[in-house]
């Protein structure tokens, strides 16, 4: 399926699609998200017209420096926004977009598969609740800023540089691939009583006859002190 945003001429996007329990979208305004009650699904897909292609040992991108953000208390005080993203054992250094809806309901994707995005219906990273950030596996041209998630691993550190300049700082739970048949929304967009982070990109079987992958990988990460 075609990406819902406009994109450059030649470039494969991955659409991600929400999907909302009928009597749920009936309450949401516009496509605005109503997270943790209204989602039934998320997909994350592939045009790339061909399957991920492993590469050399990747590059160990250096840990920001800057305050570290302590967790955060239950409370209403509001966290800055991201702007940039590092994952120093996969390679990943990347500033990040704002992913919206689109008017049809389809969440929106990078323009360009090099940078991840922040989808802004999800809770700022750092806040309690699940944050989201998601990226392309590969294009024609080449492996994608999320090329290598799968290859995280319990205990990785993932970092958040936030517009105040504050660092908040993840640490990798779990990594999971799962057929988008299946994604599983609760565990994505569910309530959470801390800060949570969700990376999320395509992975598993490449289906030649679609262009299209037919799974997600996602990497649930918990924020440290």
């Amino acid at each position: 399926m075609p990406a819902e945003n406009d994109t450059p001429a030649g470039r494969h996007i991955s659409p991600i699609r929400v999907v909302r329990r009928p009597v749920a979208a009936a309450i949401l305004v516009c496509g605005i998200l109503a997270v943790g009650a209204g989602v039934t699904g998320l997909a994350l897909a592939s045009q790339t017209g061909r399957p991920a292609t492993p590469v050399g040992k990747p590059t160990f991108a250096p840990i920001p420096v800057g305050k570290q953000a302590p967790v955060p208390l239950p409370s209403v005080r509001r966290v800055a926004r991201p702007v940039a993203l590092v994952i120093p054992a996969i390679g990943v250094s990347t500033t990040l977009v704002h992913l919206g809806l689109t008017p049809s309901g389809a969440l929106q994707v990078p323009s360009s598969t090099s940078v991840a995005g922040w989808y802004t219906g999800s809770a700022r990273p750092g806040a309690i609740g699940s944050a989201v950030i998601a990226g392309h596996i590969d294009s024609v041209s080449g492996p994608g800023v999320f090329f290598r998630l799968r290859l995280l691993h319990r205990g990785s550190r993932v970092y958040v540089r936030r517009a105040n300049g504050s660092v908040a700082v993840f640490e990798v739970t779990a990594v999971h691939t799962y057929l988008k048949s299946h994604f599983p929304t609760e565990a994505v967009y569910g309530p959470e009583p801390d800060a949570e982070l969700r990376l999320i990109t395509c992975g598993g079987t490449f289906d030649y006859a679609t262009g299209h992958y037919l799974s997600n990988v996602i990497a649930y990460a918990t924020l440290v002190q």
